[in-house]
């Protein structure tokens, strides 16, 4: 039974319910209830009776109210929270100098061997007569097949040269190829020029090491005019093949391994002179090199004056 038709129920018993008095002594009843008494009687049952239908018809009326909504949750929005963050900048912004144009552009190449000219002579070596040859037992140089081969069996220190005869040059550039077949790791093997009668010549030598020296004979005797140098165009050992080269204006003197600068010389000795070449045994190791086209060109160079450094005078 639902709520609606409870509580129309509990109105109508209400409506229909009566009080009879009866008069005198007379029982008086009201609904399940007796009282006793005239007129009084009846206001006093009457009294009662409300005071205790009330609170029941209160408590069967409080069911049948209107059901109360009872109001959807809303969800609160959540307010940002004001919290201040440390953000370091690890890798702040710098100002970067604006480069120069002219500053960023590479400078020229250095010319190493500036001021060649025309060929002065080839020698491919098919003119045995055109150089010192000589066979003995323990050395020989001689010319064949178009190289100049010049050996040591050994039983060094000991060596051997050979120098182009007829043959004068003063500023020159010579390049000749060198092939090693045979070496210890002192032996040596090189090029002489501006070679002179008496022991005098200038010598590039390289070693079976991986190094390079250039020397200055005198009468007989041998000066370092830069001692041993490491160089990566120097091979270990044997077999060797390497392209040997000398620029030589005057006083100053530029050596080439296949084409690569090594260093430069200065030395007012010796102006003019043959050129050849020459091999070393340290030891008991035999030694073989063959040497071929030797190209020899002119050089017309004047090296630039250098300007004196300004000076400054302090004023008292």
């Amino acid at each position: 039974m639902d709520c609606t038709t409870t509580c129309e129920k509990v109105l109508k018993n209400f409506t229909l319910m009566k009080i009879t008095i009866y008069p005198g002594n007379k029982r008086q009843k009201a609904g399940c209830a007796y009282h006793r008494g005239g007129k009084n009687n009846f206001s006093t049952a009457k009294t009662l009776l409300i005071i205790i239908i009330m609170p029941l018809l209160g408590i069967s009326l409080s069911g049948c109210a209107a059901p109360t909504s009872v109001p959807t949750p809303t969800a609160t929005p959540e307010l940002p929270t004001n919290t201040a963050t440390l953000r370091i900048n690890w890798f702040p912004a710098t100002n970067t100098a604006e480069q120069n144009p002219s500053q960023a552009e590479a400078g020229p190449t250095p010319e190493y061997h500036p001021g060649i000219g025309s060929l002065t002579f080839s020698d491919s070596f098919d003119k045995p007569e055109m150089w010192n040859t000589s066979s003995a037992g323990t050395a020989s140089a001689m010319v064949t097949r178009n190289q100049l081969v010049l050996s040591l069996d050994g039983h060094g220190p000991a060596s051997i040269s050979s120098v182009r005869s007829s043959t004068s040059v003063s500023d020159f550039y010579a390049e000749a190829t060198a092939d090693v077949s045979l070496c210890g790791s002192n032996d040596q093997y090189g090029m002489i020029f501006r070679a002179a009668p008496g022991a005098n010549f200038y010598r590039f030598t390289i070693n079976c090491n991986g190094q390079i020296r250039f020397e200055r004979g005198d009468n007989g005797r041998t000066f370092p005019l830069q001692d041993w140098l490491p160089s990566g165009d120097a091979t270990f050992g044997a077999p060797a093949h390497v392209r040997l080269g000398v620029w030589a204006v005057g006083n100053e003197m530029r050596l080439f391994m296949n084409d690569t600068y090594q260093f430069s010389v200065f030395d007012p000795l010796f102006h003019s002179g043959s050129i050849g070449f020459y091999i070393y045994a340290s030891g008991k190791t035999t030694i073989t090199a063959s040497f071929s086209d030797l190209l020899v060109y002119s050089v017309s160079y004047t090296a630039p004056t250098l300007l004196p450094s300004p000076s400054f005078t302090v004023k008292p």
